[in-house]
């Protein structure tokens, strides 16, 4: 039986989403026979947390269906004994990367990806507590529909069985290594606001994430097509293709991945990042690993907290911190698409080292762009005024932290490459 782990990390209330995920993981199991590995992992608080475990405890059990539902106490225990158990240097560094302090999109998933393993399973399917599913003809759109038939088999197996793709030969040889769509609705990064306020200062800070030698015409047919998704038309029929998978046409509420991928390369652990969790994509399409592109897009909606007196700098903080992420990103991911196929090992599998030799080199990078980005940000948040005008002020002040924190990330993401394997090994045992 083929044992999976549908996942959702969050730190907010959403027990109506883990009963909607219930119901996507016993269709899984129904539909495809799947022994499914509910996994929650909760670092809300202890008040949210008591209404998710009461959510929990009421879900109606469902055949193939068990649900683990871990604090943050519980998801600490469980990286000790396998960091303790994977016996690698500087365990506490490491424990500190799997589960940091602050908000880490790439951490929470890594954490799932050593559960995963420890748990046997042989996907991974992530969701995310600030989106939901769509409706058709009255029933939810789930995803799962697509990412479980082929993750991990040949691709050729995927079009021989009649699934349309529009690959060559070659790739057809490789596993299928993902299943992704998209969403609907508002945008991923919560910038509506700003764009609503001033188009031309929304132009100026979402061309930021480019690289810098990028033509203007470039630059705002980015700006188009960022965060947008699959726009807001709704579901109205399956349509799914065997393709080397555009990291731009889906997203990380709406992934699975299978095990060959992330037991070999864990996400990138940046604290206060946005986009760090994005990764895995541009490795599967850069080494040119088949994936399933679908169109059971999820709908996305933002939570209120990102918009209060505390929330909004945050936010906001999170977002330059990306912007500031781009330079090292850039050079890996040119370098990673001029590697293409040299990514893989002679069993189809991404290399480590290969990942581990271009992050180290991308530390080394000057940092003028990144200086010119800040006074982009400072400029543009000024004309806007009033909180942005406010955050400003606060950047000002932080501007050589940030730069240094964007580049120790890159650091950090290294070494954790590096002591991946025997972690996975750890957590299988």
């Amino acid at each position: 039986m083929n044992r999976i782990c549908l996942c959702l990390p969050t730190n907010r209330a959403c027990s109506a989403t883990l009963t909607a995920l219930h119901d996507e993981a016993a269709y899984a199991a129904r539909r495809f026979g799947a022994d499914v590995r509910l996994l929650i992992l909760d670092s809300s608080d202890a008040r949210t947390r008591a209404g998710h475990a009461r959510a929990v405890a009421g879900l109606h059990p469902a055949t193939g269906v068990t649900v683990h539902h871990l604090d943050e106490d519980a998801q600490r225990a469980f990286l000790r004994r396998t960091i303790e158990r994977a016996g690698p240097a500087e365990p506490e560094r490491l424990l500190r990367l799997m589960l940091p302090p602050a908000v880490s999109y790439g951490a929470c998933t890594n954490r799932a990806f050593l559960l995963a393993a420890a748990l046997g399973c042989h996907s991974l399917h992530r969701r995310d507590s600030d989106s939901t599913y769509q409706l058709h003809a009255g029933q939810p759109v789930f995803p799962v529909h697509h990412e479980l038939p082929w993750l991990g088999d040949p691709a050729a197996e995927a079009t021989a069985a009649g699934l349309p793709t529009d690959l060559d030969r070659a790739p057809l040889r490789r596993p299928v290594s993902l299943a992704g769509a998209s969403f609907i609705g508002e945008l991923s990064v919560d910038l509506g606001e700003m764009r609503h306020l001033d188009e031309g200062v929304y132009h100026d800070i979402v061309s930021l994430w480019a690289p810098g030698d990028w033509s203007e015409e470039r630059k705002r047919h980015l700006v188009e097509e960022s965060f947008t998704g699959a726009g807001t038309a709704p579901f109205t029929g399956d349509r799914a293709t065997l393709t080397v998978v555009d990291p731009m046409r889906v997203d990380m509420c709406n992934i699975a991945f299978d095990r060959a991928i992330y037991e070999r390369v864990p996400l990138p652990p940046a604290t206060d990042t946005i986009g760090s969790d994005y990764f895995l994509l541009h490795l599967v399409h850069d080494a040119g690993l088949p994936g399933i592109l679908h169109n059971r897009h999820i709908e996305n909606f933002h939570t209120p907290e990102r918009r209060t007196d505390t929330g909004f700098p945050a936010y906001q903080r999170r977002f330059v911190k990306f912007l500031l992420s781009m330079l090292y990103f850039h050079h890996v991911y040119d370098r990673m698409a001029a590697e293409g196929v040299g990514l893989l090992d002679e069993r189809h599998r991404v290399r480590p080292d290969r990942i581990v030799e271009f992050l180290r080199e991308s530390t080394g990078l000057d940092r003028t762009e990144n200086v010119w980005r800040l006074d982009r940000v400072d400029t543009a948040y000024r004309k806007l005024g009033g909180r942005y005008a406010t955050f400003a002020d606060q950047l000002a002040e932080e501007r050589e932290r940030l730069s240094d924190e964007a580049e120790s990330d890159m650091e950090d993401f290294a070494h954790l490459v590096e002591a991946w394997p025997a972690l996975i090994k750890a957590a299988r045992s």
